[in-house]
């Protein structure tokens, strides 16, 4: 079996979240948990005919998340597994511990508009960043918009913004609970007053300005009670104009003749050219150009790749993104006196790394790639030639920020184990300096990241990394989490996370598998694990999971396995069909039921990614075959399994994970405790408070500690 390891710049957690008495580290004894008995549910007799197979669906009223009998069974659920997690000793400790390792200060990476730079701060554990200005590098930061101060639990947050060209305004998106639902309002920047221009109903938009107003997209008002459930159908793009009400706002495009499309303005910074883009999934998009007579120009009109347009260089010639006959991405000039897709030229041809995106800043081209999962920035003038790197500080993951005619730029620099560092960039002398540090606790000298590669059941070679101490014994018998996604065309990188140094301060391993499904490696890695391909990314997860058992890392009695959204999929079908590998699994707001995953809200959008029940025998019988809920076994004994879900998913309904506990709890054969935490006033995960997270992950954390028998020391 091969093995390639790397080692990673460490600037990782210090091992001192110990708690002390008398000068001496305190063990807890370990003593017996009791569960209470699940709650009692309602079976009714619903069964589906799909193509000539019978499925019973006995929970389908668990689908009505607004029913007194769902809140009933929401409120008996919480109280078994809180009264669960309540006994276990260190469940305080470890909220005080997390608590404290969050609370350091953190900064994003600026962005200029107009005479101001923008960014946000988080003192430490403010439930939401706040939003700064200041007038140039050198003034002073105030704060201009701080959600904390707009709901009394920290559940408002900001969900996008959108600047007028001659910053007298700024449009912002505020969402509520978490839901992707989202109001947008207007401030005037010079008096930080909020104008009674109010949009709602949006969700899944920019904001893009031109002229006095700005460009947005939003569905149909949902119908009572279906807030959080209804199909969303019929994405309209408006215009909406300063000082004018909602009511009254231009309609730019709507296609009435398929309801299933999503679509979206983006305006080039010199404001000349519209475009509008359309999709059928998540992957894949038509784009059009609105010329000056409000007609439509068709660039691309199927939604075989992925384009955008990056910005207008002059004299009607468009810089454009696109994976067309590139499958790792390149960059292209489109005129738009001969537009079509097959007439675009490369400037920046595909390479066999991956480009993520790409910046306009100062006179160049800035080009973010990803080669093995690590970032690479490479500078190109306008011409297309290749100059030179930016030097990063290590293997990790950059993200850039840069103005066209502006010499300043910043970059963010994070891997597994090195905190979020901002640092500033001359462009035209290829220099840079550290921005903003955090200043935190952690030792880089006491943790080290190694990428490994290893073979999955079909022999192709999949990358890993592990995180762990310096110096871990290599004996089995290491508490291990093992974490993935796999789909989308979402790449999983190097990122720091604030949340893991609790598990691995408790000598903990931390591996996170970079799935087929995913976009590490192209459209072709993409596309190898979706749709009739999607066994592949349980296969890998598997593969990954017994090579760190065969490699003596750990063992499946010290094993967790975690995803969320698609990778709460990816949990709940590993788990189903090797409940042997796994001491526990975890569910994170998981896709679980794949036949009806596409009739809530956006669901139907997912469709490209996964075909869908109602598209033909061979779909169905695909889903059918992995979907989590329909393959939980009568007297099979599963893992110690927590689901986390919220009230307020509007992306992936609570009803999949409600649907799969029950059907789990009621088939689950050993002693191991199978449960659902359900939080309120919360929602997929965007936005959510810091208070919330850390009540969940105190929660996980000692969930998974306590099931893997670890030795815990706080």
């Amino acid at each position: 079996m091969k093995k390639i390891s790397i080692i990673l710049i460490s600037t990782a957690i210090v091992a001192c979240g110990i708690a002390e008495k008398k000068g001496e580290n305190k063990k807890e004894e370990r003593k017996e948990i009791s569960l209470k008995p699940y709650p009692e549910v309602r079976k009714d007799s619903v069964v589906d005919e799909y193509f000539g197979t019978a499925v019973a669906d006995p929970y389908r009223w668990l689908e009505n998340d607004t029913s007194e009998e769902t809140g009933n069974w929401v409120q008996a659920e919480n109280a078994v597994t809180f009264d669960y997690l309540s006994q276990i000793p260190y469940r305080k400790k470890l909220e005080e511990r997390l608590t404290k390792l969050w609370n350091y200060e953190k900064v994003s990476t600026p962005f200029k508009k107009g005479d101001y730079y923008f960014m946000y701060k988080n003192d430490g554990i403010q439930n939401q960043s706040v939003l700064f200005y200041q007038k140039g590098l050198d003034g002073k930061a105030e704060i201009l918009l701080d959600p904390n101060t707009l709901s009394e639990d920290g559940t408002a947050s900001m969900n996008g913004m959108g600047f007028s060209k001659d910053g007298k305004y700024m449009a912002y998106g505020i969402s509520r609970a978490g839901s992707d639902w989202v109001t947008i309002q207007v401030m005037e920047l010079a008096s930080k007053k909020i104008l009674e221009d109010k949009i709602e109903y949006v969700k899944f938009s920019g904001i893009n300005w031109r002229g006095n107003g700005f460009y947005y997209s939003a569905y149909e008002r949902p119908t009572e009670g279906s807030d959080y459930s209804g199909k969303n159908e019929f994405h309209t793009v408006y215009y909406h104009e300063i000082g004018t009400k909602q009511a009254d706002d231009k309609l730019i495009y709507r296609d009435n003749n398929n309801a299933q499309r999503n679509a979206g303005a983006g305006v080039t910074e010199d404001e000349k050219y519209i475009y509008i883009t359309t999709s059928e999934s998540t992957n894949g998009n038509s784009l059009m150009l609105m010329d000056d007579n409000k007609a439509f120009i068709k660039l691309v009109d199927n939604f075989d790749t992925d384009n955008y347009i990056i910005d207008h260089l002059g004299e009607g010639i468009l810089l454009g993104f696109t994976n067309y006959e590139a499958p790792n991405n390149k960059v292209v000039l489109i005129d738009t006196k001969n537009p079509k897709q097959e007439n675009w030229t490369d400037l920046i041809g595909e390479k066999d790394y991956v480009l993520r995106g790409v910046s306009l800043a100062g006179d160049k081209i800035i080009a973010s790639y990803m080669k093995n999962v690590q970032s690479k920035l490479e500078v190109y003038d306008l011409d297309g030639k290749y100059l030179y790197d930016i030097e990063l500080p290590g293997i990790g993951i950059a993200s850039f920020s840069g103005d066209k005619g502006e010499n300043t730029a910043f970059f963010s620099f994070s891997s597994y184990t090195y905190p979020t560092t901002i640092f500033k960039y001359d462009i035209a002398n290829n220099t840079s300096e550290v921005f903003f540090k955090p200043e935190t606790d952690f030792k880089s000298e006491d943790y080290v990241t190694e990428q490994v590669f290893f073979k999955s059941k079909d022999g192709t070679e999949v990358p890993m990394f592990i995180t762990h101490k310096k110096g871990i014994k290599k004996d089995g018998t290491n508490p291990t989490f093992l974490y993935g996604y796999g789909g989308f065309n979402i790449s999983i990188t190097p990122r720091f996370s604030v949340i893991n140094t609790v598990f691995l301060e408790q000598g903990g391993i931390y591996a996170v598998v970079n799935l087929r499904g995913g976009s590490e490696f192209g459209e072709e890695w993409h596309k190898a694990g979706w749709r009739l391909n999607k066994q592949n990314v349980f296969d890998d997860f598997i593969s990954a999971g017994e090579y760190l058992i065969s490699e003596n890392y750990t063992s499946s009695e010290k094993l967790a396995v975690h995803g969320r959204s698609n990778g709460g999929l990816l949990a709940g079908a590993v788990m189903t069909q090797r409940p042997d590998l796994m001491k526990v699994a975890l569910p994170g707001v998981g896709v679980l039921d794949m036949l009806r995953y596409h009739k809530f809200t956006i669901g139907w959008a997912w469709a490209g990614e996964y075909g869908s029940s109602d598209q033909d025998e061979e779909n169905f019988k695909n889903l059918y075959a992995y979907s989590p809920l329909h393959n939980i076994k009568e007297g099979t004994s599963y893992p110690a399994t927590l689901v986390t879900t919220a009230d307020h998913d509007d992306r992936v309904v609570p009803a999949h994970s409600f649907k799969f506990i029950s059907e789990l709890q009621a088939k689950q054969s050993g002693d191991n405790p199978v449960l659902i935490r359900i939080d309120v006033d919360a929602g997929h995960g965007a936005g959510k408070p810091t208070s919330k997270t850390i009540e969940e992950w105190a929660d996980v954390w000692s969930f998974v500690l306590w099931n893997l028998n670890a030795e815990v020391n706080l």
